[in-house]
């Protein structure tokens, strides 16, 4: 009898299996819905499930920890807005000295990003190409850098591309200012290694025993090609050369020249 019973329904479903699949393509369509629609409460209610343990797991928290959690945050939108007004003081008071002293105000800075397509080993690195020439805008003497530091100017353009002669090469003379003392400087060449080291020469024009390690290293915007602001490196070790009249120190440079693939010129 148990036998039989499975036998009907075996037989029952594979009937309504070939009665499905040979339902017109409209029948079918609202056989499905209709079917689809007896499980729709299920799956509201596993939804619902899920929902609900997800409020359970907020409800585990305490009281104390929640309001801790308000505190803490109300706090730090309070810091933020304080800091918010008083760097739009800074900037207000910035415009008024510039206004008041006749200086133009700072124009943001206009990059055109480009791909290193080579490099020249016959001098120690020191010179690389872009992908970026006469024919997308290029000029002699824009800056290029990263958005870790100063790497260069473009030496020489040409149509499709632009050789830009590296920090520390000879045709690449950077005046500098350390941020910390405010002492002018320039970057010397890198006479005894190649500029992959990493490592650069600054010499201040004048002694200047206040310099330290750890201190930074921007352009000064003296002599209209580099743009004041653009972090060059940190300083590693000084010392006073020539009897004392000046101060030379080596620079960690902030940029990997040795690791480029990409970098931006600075158009404006």
């Amino acid at each position: 009898m148990f036998k039989r019973a499975h036998y009907v329904a075996l037989g029952t479903i594979t009937v309504l299996l070939l009665v499905l699949l040979n339902l017109p393509p409209n029948t079918a369509g609202r056989f499905k819905l209709a079917v689809s629609g007896l499980f729709l409460p299920l799956f509201g209610l596993a939804g619902s499930g899920q929902s609900f343990v997800d409020r359970a797991s907020y409800s585990l928290l305490t009281r104390d920890t929640l309001i801790g959690e308000v505190e803490r945050l109300r706090k730090e939108n309070e810091q933020l807005r304080l800091a918010n007004s008083q760097a739009r003081d800074t900037l207000a008071e910035n415009a008024r000295l510039r206004a008041s002293l006749g200086w133009a105000p700072r124009a943001p800075w206009k990059l055109h990003p480009s791909h290193v397509i080579g490099r020249e080993p016959t001098t120690f690195w020191r010179v690389i190409a872009i992908d970026y020439g006469s024919r997308d805008g290029a000029q002699v003497n824009q800056p290029v850098l990263t958005s870790e530091g100063l790497v260069g100017r473009i030496r020489s353009v040409e149509p499709t591309q632009s050789k830009v002669a590296l920090i520390g090469d000879p045709e690449c003379g950077v005046s500098v200012i350390v941020s910390e003392t405010r002492d002018n400087a320039v970057i010397q060449e890198a006479r005894s290694a190649a500029v992959g080291d990493g490592f650069v020469v600054l010499r201040t024009l004048q002694n200047s025993p206040g310099i330290l390690a750890g201190h930074n290293v921007v352009t000064s915007g003296l002599g209209g090609v580099f743009p004041k602001g653009i972090p060059v490196g940190q300083i590693v070790d000084a010392r006073s050369v020539d009897s004392g009249l000046y101060t030379e120190a080596r620079v960690k440079l902030a940029a990997n020249l040795n690791r480029l693939e990409e970098v931006w010129v600075l158009t404006q």
